[in-house]
């Protein structure tokens, strides 16, 4: 196994750090470099340090720090910016983490032009149209390279079908496509096998799964968004790119890409054959009800404005 040199930026918010945490705990890095720009990051690198684990862990800060952080990274994981606050949908992040994730993108080009970068920062349907129009203009854009990060609504969508029928969590599998925001996120609840839903509860986990953020918003009443169980989420698609490039075959993750499934859209989430060179195949969305067509084609309109809307900022 070749072990990896990965970087988290924004390593000491509330979602870098327990997904710092969880990628020393990978046996697949062995050089981890965390970076933000708040000084307590070089306390949340001290602290991570002390684990147990072969992964030697580094802490950075600020502007003069960034290019030594991301030097020759294989893969960086973006979950840098503000978070949510009840009333805010993620569109309202748009232009503080738009600039964020544009500084972050120039560096990359600069520091590992050829890392894979894995995205994280909301919303997540500009941010990745954000980062490859910045990585064009600077040369260094490889669409196989850059991901969206969906799985939170992958995990979601399992746990709140399981527990709905009864299914062992561990076993269940949901498709889920789209994009990672509101209506634009589309469980494919059709194709769970051996599930049967009736009509309300369709339509309640399809409801839950696309808004399972804004639950947790609200339950967090003023104290942010969705950290935990995204760093997990980040740290299981981290887990599985990383596997991929080591060679192991058939990993299949959902993930926000630039891809031509979904007429008019630039990016899209759906399944994604990952390999050692990033995105080796994208696949489809498979059989939709009617009832998840018609879902589908509302959906497209607004997604294909937040990706114009990142793509205009850059240009």
């Amino acid at each position: 196994r070749n072990m990896s040199t990965v970087a988290v930026v924004g390593s000491a918010g509330g979602i870098g750090q327990p997904l710092a945490m969880l990628m020393k705990l990978n046996p697949l890095v062995s050089d981890l470099r965390l970076y933000d720009v708040v000084p307590v990051n070089k306390g949340v690198a001290a602290d991570i340090s002390h684990i147990a684990t072969p992964a030697k862990t580094s802490g950075y800060v600020g502007d003069d720090e960034i290019h030594d952080a991301l030097k020759d990274c294989d893969v960086v994981v973006v979950p840098a910016g503000v978070p949510r606050k009840p009333g805010m949908t993620r569109d309202d992040l748009f232009n503080t983490n738009a600039n964020i994730v544009k500084m972050i993108a120039e560096a990359c080009s600069k520091a590992c032009p050829d890392a894979m970068l894995c995205i994280i920062s909301n919303p997540v349907n500009s941010t990745v149209p954000i980062m490859a129009e910045t990585l064009k203009k600077a040369g260094t854009y490889n669409p196989k390279r850059l991901f969206g990060v969906t799985t939170l609504d992958l995990q979601r969508a399992k746990t709140f079908v399981a527990e709905n029928q009864g299914f062992d969590v561990n076993k269940t599998c949901v498709n889920v496509v789209g994009g990672h925001a509101g209506k634009t996120i589309l469980p494919l609840l059709s194709q769970v096998s051996d599930a049967k839903f009736s009509d309300a509860d369709r339509d309640a986990l399809t409801h839950r799964i696309m808004f399972g953020g804004d639950e947790v918003v609200k339950a967090k009443a003023g104290g942010g968004s969705a950290t935990l169980s995204m760093a997990y989420a980040g740290a299981e698609f981290a887990d599985g790119l990383l596997k991929a490039m080591n060679g192991e075959q058939n990993i299949v993750q959902n993930a926000y890409v630039e891809s031509d499934i979904a007429e008019g859209c630039a990016f899209f989430s759906s399944p994604v054959l990952l390999g050692p060179n990033g995105a080796e195949e994208i696949y489809g969305c498979g059989d939709m009800s009617g009832y998840e067509k018609q879902l589908y084609d509302e959906m497209l309109p607004e997604l294909q404005a937040q990706i114009k809307k990142g793509v205009e900022f850059v240009q």
